[in-house]
């Protein structure tokens, strides 16, 4: 059987590996069974993270919308003001609320407020 020789293709796909990991320092970004590696790697990082840090800004959303709710009121609180949320059929989203908190806390204040009152007169309390 005659050897074939790959020419290009082998050179094009190694070239297209060694752009995704030229960042990488001394051995990752120099040898090409180590670069196919660290490639997989990579790529499975940047889908499992993804995940993960939705998960991390709604944690870090719902900790500031609980944060500006209980500085005025003592006995309220973040669960209390997103059942109370439901109950009146405002669906706010938590990024908004907490874009709310940081930018204008009266207006979060009044929103909590005008709610409370409402379920309290409604009589659901």
């Amino acid at each position: 059987m005659t050897r074939t020789k790959r020419g290009y293709i082998a050179r094009r796909r190694r070239t297209k590996s060694d752009s995704f990991v030229s960042r990488f320092r001394g051995t990752h970004s120099k040898l090409t069974r180590i670069i196919t590696q660290q490639e997989i790697r990579a790529l499975a990082s940047a889908d499992r993270d993804r995940d993960k840090q939705k998960r991390n800004f709604r944690r870090l959303w719902i900790t500031r919308i609980n944060a500006v709710i209980r500085e005025r009121v003592v006995s309220y609180s973040y669960s209390k003001f997103i059942h109370d949320l439901y109950k009146r059929q405002l669906l706010l989203n938590r990024k908004i609320l907490a874009q709310i908190a940081i930018a204008n806390r009266n207006f979060l204040y009044l929103i909590s407020n005008e709610i409370r009152k409402k379920v309290e007169y409604a009589g659901i309390i």
